[in-house]
């Protein structure tokens, strides 16, 4: 349970440096001494963190953690190949680096080129969830305008936001390569995203297999189709790897690659900070802290939300990355014995000093249900000039930016409201990679002390199977009304064809469907539910 932090700033400074973890080797360090845990904590937990390192070395070594489909988990393995349980799988993960390098090489030097043009200039990734968040926080907190190819994404399945990224690339498309990621190919959203992308390459006279690229499952609808269609390059895509923990595997790294970004350098930091985050010494694991500080912050039940606020624009979608990290590896119906225990741990949050106008006033004074984590980058700019740039007599712009992070947290702690600080020495790709498998660790060792499966995700694929039958439907609704000729209900049409329970959804189908011509359905009379009459256009 929590208590009271002395904020005497005496025994403050004291409880700071007794509590400071630092790895000079990443540059990183992490101060829970803001966290209001008392002096018997850690003993209190011993019992259960000593289980929570045995089960994370079961994981690495091979064990089975998605007993759901039968899958080990194996993102560790990416960054180190050699610990990989069997020597093939040693041997696939460097031959997809090498495959990955290799073809960025070639797109670099234009040996890879497209249809018409000279060269590759831009890159479209095509994907949704981990398949587009792990490649898009990366894109964004290492990029810059001299980077080899300018990236968009396609990361949904709306109509509006494919128009918007098609309209940007405009003729580029002659000259842009796209990526389209999806384990099995049958993502809904990403094969939507690749139809139209496709089609946006016919429309200028292009064929698409020469411009487009898979990262996918063996023998996968995708792969498939990649094949038959002789796409420039399929990358394999690990059952072994789960969407949300795949952005060290193809997922992440080709995309970084043909980018121009420092892809080894990701991947250093993210072995440095695994080899971190195996030790069983809790005060030297910062993964463990981090995790022995969520189990405190929330009694061990997600009662409170972690809002994450990184003081630097280039990390502005890191708390985005891990909304899906850690909400769907922790938001869990049961237990590992079969308990109804809803278990989670809500995730938001957005950069300082924005923060500043917008929710900390909420985060001070309003309802105490989170804890805070700041996320804190000591070089202000990727390129130091020799004089920084004073904005007024002795202060810079990333004084100010300082000023506020820790003027916040003072602030925060001036209200009883718990707060944990991670520094980093800058952004660059080895103290991204740590990061990331700093709260990959976090996560699974989480998951263990609160007897749960991080690494399943039964209510996404309830999501996907409501989704289908609505689409279902849909057709049996389109094709009833089609046979009319006379007017009708939404709630009647659904009685006509044996769905009445389903009169609601019914409704919403037929007016979204009348709200875009061109499907095939009108509407008389006003949107409402019973008012609203419906029949073929």
């Amino acid at each position: 349970m929590s208590q009271t932090v002395s904020l005497n700033p005496v025994a403050a400074w004291e409880r700071y440096q007794r509590h400071l973890f630092v790895c000079d080797r990443l540059g990183l360090s992490l101060d829970i001494s803001r966290m209001a845990f008392g002096e018997d904590f850690f003993a209190s937990m011993a019992e259960r963190m000593s289980k929570a390192f045995d089960d994370m070395e079961a994981l690495e070594a091979g064990a089975i953690a998605n007993p759901d489909e039968q899958r080990r988990v194996g993102h560790y393995w990416l960054r180190t190949p050699q610990l990989a349980p069997e020597p093939e799988l040693t041997q696939a993960i460097r031959a997809m680096q090498e495959q990955v390098r290799a073809f960025a090489a070639g797109v670099h030097h234009g040996a890879v080129r497209p249809e018409r043009a000279e060269r590759f200039t831009h890159l479209l990734v095509v994907g949704i969830g981990g398949s587009a968040l792990g490649p898009q926080l990366i894109a964004d907190a290492l990029g810059s305008t001299a980077d080899a190819l300018r990236v968009e994404f396609l990361d949904n399945t709306d109509p509006d936001g494919f128009d918007r990224v098609l309209a940007r690339l405009g003729p580029a498309l002659a000259s842009t390569l796209t990526v389209v990621i999806s384990k099995s190919g049958g993502t809904k959203e990403t094969r939507n995203g690749m139809h139209e992308v496709r089609a946006a390459y016919q429309a200028q006279g292009l064929r698409f297999g020469a411009h487009a690229a898979a990262i996918t499952g063996d023998g996968s609808e995708l792969h498939g189709v990649a094949t038959a269609g002789r796409w420039l390059a399929i990358f394999p895509m690990w059952d072994w790897v789960g969407g949300r923990t795949s952005v060290m595997s193809a997922v992440g790294l080709l995309p970084a690659a043909l980018q121009g970004l420092d892809v080894e350098g990701l991947l250093e930091g993210a072995r440095i900070m695994d080899a971190q985050t195996r030790l069983r010494e809790v005060a030297a694991n910062p993964a463990a802290l981090l995790a022995l500080m969520w189990f405190h912050a929330t009694d061990g039940r997600g009662s409170k939300d972690m809002v994450v606020l990184p003081y630097k624009d280039r990390l502005l979608l890191f708390s985005r990355y891990l909304q899906q990290l850690v909400m769907e590896s922790l938001g869990k119906e049961r237990n590992l014995k079969g308990e109804v225990v809803h278990q989670g741990l809500s995730v938001y949050g957005n950069k300082g000093s924005t923060d500043q106008h917008a929710y900390v006033q909420q985060l001070r004074d309003g309802v105490p249900n989170f804890f805070a984590t700041f996320i804190e980058v000591l070089a202000d700019r990727q390129v130091e000039g020799e004089t920084p740039f004073e904005v007024e007599p002795g202060i810079t712009s990333g004084d100010y930016l300082q000023g506020f992070l820790l003027g916040t947290r003072q602030a925060l702690a001036e209200s009883g409201r718990e707060s944990m600080t991670l520094t980093l020495s800058d952004a660059g790709a080895r103290s991204l990679g740590a990061l990331i498998a700093l709260y990959e660790r976090a996560v699974g060792l989480y998951a263990s002390l609160v007897g749960i499966n991080a690494y399943h995700q039964p209510g996404v694929e309830a999501g996907k199977k409501a989704a289908a039958r609505v689409l279902e439907l849909q057709l049996r609704l389109v094709e009833a009304l089609r046979a009319r000729t006379e007017p009708v209900t939404a709630e009647a049409l659904a009685v006509a064809i044996g769905a009445r329970e389903e009169a609601e959804t019914a409704f919403k189908v037929l007016l979204h469907l009348a709200s875009n011509p061109g499907r095939g359905v009108q509407m008389q009379g006003r949107p409402t539910p019973t008012e609203a009459l419906f029949l073929p256009a």
